[in-house]
């Protein structure tokens, strides 16, 4: 069936545009329901094609018959009368026209099955569609979630190369690196830095034991007054 071949590839090309425009998938899923009842309108014009071809068969056939019955009548009446000759001539008819009633009733019923099929069909693309909306909040919270997964996996990419976390590693980096030449040429010009640090500590102590001193002392002077 022509027509349900291509409500498949709408169905595929919206799927894939769906894919490809996930930025915003409750649009996107909006979109691709209202491409689906449109490709459904047009099903259903096709279907009522075929059914408006199968009501057309189904009356021919019936105005066939009809034109059998007819012929029948005339040749029986005509036997009455005894004409014969007439009577052979409507039953000729008569023969023709059933024979046309065969064709045209052989040909309804073929198209009649066919119209079930469609409407069969037609009855589950619309449960497909009943369905797909039921969904629509779901796929719409699905499709989110991995969007914004995505945005933060693309976040942390950017963190080690280009972002403001980047640019602060490398600002502490170049910190480290200075603080490392500056130690680098105090060890070539002869200087400890270790050595520094342990003499301000003595030098800090000393000073401290002189204030105490000197403060024994004025407690001293203060006292033999």
């Amino acid at each position: 069936m022509k027509w349900l071949t291509q409500f498949s590839l709408v169905m595929r090309s919206s799927l894939t545009s769906l894919k490809d425009k996930i930025e915003d998938p409750e649009r996107m899923l909006y979109q691709l329901i209202i491409d689906m009842e449109e490709e459904l309108d047009r099903v259903r014009c096709s279907v009522a094609e075929a059914v408006a071809d199968e009501i057309q068969m189904r009356k021919r056939s019936q105005r066939e018959r009809t034109e059998a019955e007819k012929w029948m009548e005339r040749a029986a009446a005509a036997m009455k009368r005894g004409d014969e000759s007439t009577a052979k001539s409507a039953l000729e008819q008569k023969m023709s026209a059933q024979q046309r009633t065969d064709q045209y009733s052989a040909e309804h019923q073929k198209q009649k099955a066919e119209v079930e099929k469609l409407q069969s069909s037609v009855r589950d693309l619309e449960d497909k569609i009943r369905q797909a909306k039921q969904k629509k909040t779901l796929l719409t919270a699905r499709m989110a979630r991995a969007t914004s997964t995505q945005k933060i996996n693309s976040a942390m990419e950017r963190s080690h190369s280009q972002s403001a976390f980047a640019q602060f590693n490398r600002l502490e980096a170049k910190v480290d690196r200075e603080e490392a030449m500056t130690e680098a040429w105090d060890r070539m010009d002869g200087r400890d830095p270790d050595a520094d640090e342990l003499a301000r500590q003595f030098e800090v102590q000393e000073r401290g034991e002189r204030v105490e001193a000197e403060l024994e002392q004025l407690k001293a002077d203060a006292g033999a007054d």
